[in-house]
């Protein structure tokens, strides 16, 4: 059962999304729901020998589950194709653009700020497809972004912030260090952010 779950969790990994315990439960563990904690805590201690992976529930009242790579990595270093690797990028970009704006931003400035990387809501993207789609439904449902309906606006508006896979896979003071390095500047030069990236872990 053990090495079972490990490798359906590697699967669903594979597309980041997240597990929910009933999953688990109904493909894999079936008859054994009585030692679930220990077929889990097992599978746990598997992926974090081996792969570096840790198993994390972001949501107790449903029980959903993330994978977390927690191998040090250098930047940019991701164990994934050419194409994730140009995702991951564009979603630093995205973390970094939400941090430094105070944590949320309207959907209208996000655009805006991809429309000056050349990156358009409705075009085709030659490395990441359908932008919008990316955005709104891939990094959703991963996780990585979360999108809420500003009230009384007309036409609606949105407003996206970090979800709580980037909120465990990356750190605002990794991400107030990629701008400063893009900007050319100190962290410090943003007096703000960077208390806040100080005082949270």
């Amino acid at each position: 059962q053990v090495s079972e779950l490990v490798q359906f969790l590697l699967v669903k990994d594979q597309k980041k999304i997240p597990i929910k315990r009933a999953d688990m439960l109904k493909n894999i563990i079936r008859e054994y729901k009585d030692a679930y904690s220990e077929i889990v805590s097992r599978a746990g201690r598997t992926l974090q020998e081996v792969f570096g992976l840790q198993v994390v529930e972001i949501d107790t009242k449903r029980h959903i589950y993330i994978l977390i790579n927690n191998l040090p990595r250098a930047e940019g270093q991701y164990l994934c194709s050419d194409k994730e690797k140009e995702k991951m990028a564009l979603l630093l970009v995205i973390l970094s653009f939400i941090f430094m704006k105070g944590n949320s931003v309207k959907d209208s400035a996000l655009w805006e700020f991809l429309h000056l990387l050349r990156v358009y809501p409705g075009k085709q993207h030659s490395v990441f497809g359908d932008v919008r789609k990316l955005l709104t439904e891939e990094f959703v449902r991963q996780k990585y972004l979360e999108i809420t309906p500003i009230p009384l606006t007309d036409p609606p508006e949105f407003k996206y912030q970090w979800g709580p896979r980037a909120e465990k896979e990356t750190s605002k003071k990794d991400v107030l260090n990629f701008v400063a390095k893009i900007q050319g500047k100190d962290p410090t030069f943003w007096a703000s952010q960077y208390s806040e990236a100080e005082a949270t872990p």
